[in-house]
C-alpha cells in the first residue's frame, strides 16, 4: 500500500512549495503538537511489533502470511528510523533517548553516531559511505552504506572515549548504550514468544534497514561537494541535496524530502523546513524513488540525466564511482554520453 497508494496520491495532490513566515516560524516551533506527533510514534510502533510477534506464533498463519507481516513490521520499522533520525537531532536529553529506543527494533543503533558525526560532515563527498555516487546500483550501495556506516561509528566512538580518557566498555559508549536497548527488546520478546519469532524478527530488521539505506541512497544519488584549492571541500549547499514537495509523502516522513534545508539546519525541527528554490528536485516524492532505485536500469534512465543536468552535462563534477571516474573523470559529456 505505501508504495501503491502514496505515489498514486501524491500524483493527484500535488506539490506544496510554501515556506513558513517569520510569524509562523516562532508558533511553529513553540506548538507541541508537532513533537507528539514523533513521540506517538513510538508506542504505536511498538504495539504493532507485539501483536506481530503473538501473530508469528499462531500456526492459522502460513508461512507467506508470515513473511508477508514481517516485511510491513519492517517497513513500519524503516520509517521509525526516520522518526529516530528526527529526535536524534534534538538538544533535548529525552528526545534523544527516544531516538535511541526508535532505533532498537531494527538494531541500527549505530546509527545516531554515523549520522550526526559522519554524514552530516562528509555528506556529498567520496568519503561519506552514505551519499551514492553516480553509477552506483542500490543493490551496490546497500552493504557500503551499511557496512560502512557501522565501521566509521565504532571509530568515531572508539576515537571520542579514548579522548575523555574513558573505558571502551562502560555505561559511557554511545554504541553499547544504543546496542543495548535492541537486546533488551528483542530478548525479551524472545522470551514472551519463543525462538520461533526469532526469523521474523531478523527478516523486519532486515527490511527496516533497507528502507533506510533506500532513502540514503535517493538523498545525494551523485551529488559532489567541489574540492576548493586549499583541498577542502566546500560547504554543504543546498545544491548537493535532492528534494521533493510531494505533499503527502512529506507528510508521512516528517518533511525528511525537504533535504536541503535540513542539512543547513539540523537543529531545525521537521514542521520548520523550507523548501529551496535553488535545491535539485527528484521527478516524484522518495515513495515513487525508492521502487525505481530497487531497478537499477530504470534508475539511472530517470536519474542520471537529472545529475547531468544539474552539473551542465559534465559528469566530472559528480560524485562518480571509481570506475567510471578512470574513465570519464575529466571530460565534460553531454547527457546522452554515459
Amino acid at each position: 500500500m505505501l508504495f501503491v497508494v502514496v505515489p498514486i496520491v501524491d500524483v493527484c495532490v500535488g506539490d506544496r512549495c510554501d515556506n513558513p513566515s517569520d510569524a509562523e516560524v516562532e508558533r511553529l516551533s513553540r506548538d507541541r503538537y508537532y513533537r507528539w506527533c514523533t513521540y506517538l510514534y513510538l508506542p504505536v510502533n511498538l504495539a504493532g511489533l507485539i501483536v506481530a510477534c503473538y501473530l508469528w506464533t499462531q500456526p492459522a498463519l502460513s508461512l507467506m502470511d508470515k513473511v508477508g507481516l514481517a516485511i510491513t513490521v519492517g517497513i513500519t520499522g524503516g520509517i521509525g528510523i526516520n522518526v529516530a533520525h528526527e529526535l536524534g537531532h534534538r538538544i533535548e536529553r529525552l528526545e534523544r533517548w527516544l531516538s535511541k529506543v526508535a532505533l532498537a527494533q531494527p538494531c541500527y543503533g549505530h546509527f545516531c553516531v554515523e549520522h550526526s558525526r559522519g554524514h552530516h560532515v562528509h555528506v556529498a563527498t567520496p568519503e561519506d559511505a552514505v551519499s551514492a555516487r553516480f553509477g552506483e546500483s542500490y543493490w551496490f550501495f546497500l552493504p557500503r552504506s551499511s557496512v560502512g556506516g557501522l565501521l566509521f561509528a565504532l571509530k568515531a566512538e572508539h576515537a571520542r572515549l579514548r579522548r575523555s580518557g574513558r573505558c571502551w566498555l562502560g555505561i559511557h559508549n554511545e554504541l553499547i548504550r544504543a546496542w543495548s536497548l535492541s537486546l533488551v527488546l528483542h530478548g525479551v520478546l524472545m522470551t514472551a514468544f519463543g525462538w520461533r519469532i526469532a526469523p521474523y524478527l531478523l527478516l523486519q530488521a532486515i527490511i527496516g534497514v533497507s528502507l533506510l539505506e533506500a532513502i540514503n541512497y535517493i538523498e545525494h544519488y551523485g551529488l559532489l561537494r567541489q574540492r576548493l584549492p586549499t583541498g577542502r571541500y566546500e560547504r554543504c549547499s543546498p545544491k548537493h541535496a535532492w528534494n521533493s514537495d510531494r505533499l503527502i509523502t512529506n507528510l508521512g516522513l516528517f518533511h525528511l524530502q525537504r533535504h536541503s534545508d535540513h542539512h543547513a539546519h539540523p537543529s531545525r525541527r521537521y514542521q520548520l523546513l523550507r523548501s529551496m528554490d535553488e535545491a535539485p528536485q527528484l521527478p516524484a516524492g522518495y515513495a515513487s524513488m525508492v521502487l525505481l532505485a530497487l531497478v537499477p536500469r530504470l534508475w539511472r534512465r530517470v536519474m542520471d540525466p537529472c545529475v547531468l543536468a544539474h552539473y551542465d552535462g559534465d559528469i566530472s563534477r559528480t560524485n562518480l564511482v571509481p570506475a567510471l571516474r578512470k574513465r570519464y573523470g575529466h571530460a565534460p559529456l553531454t547527457l546522452g554520453t554515459v
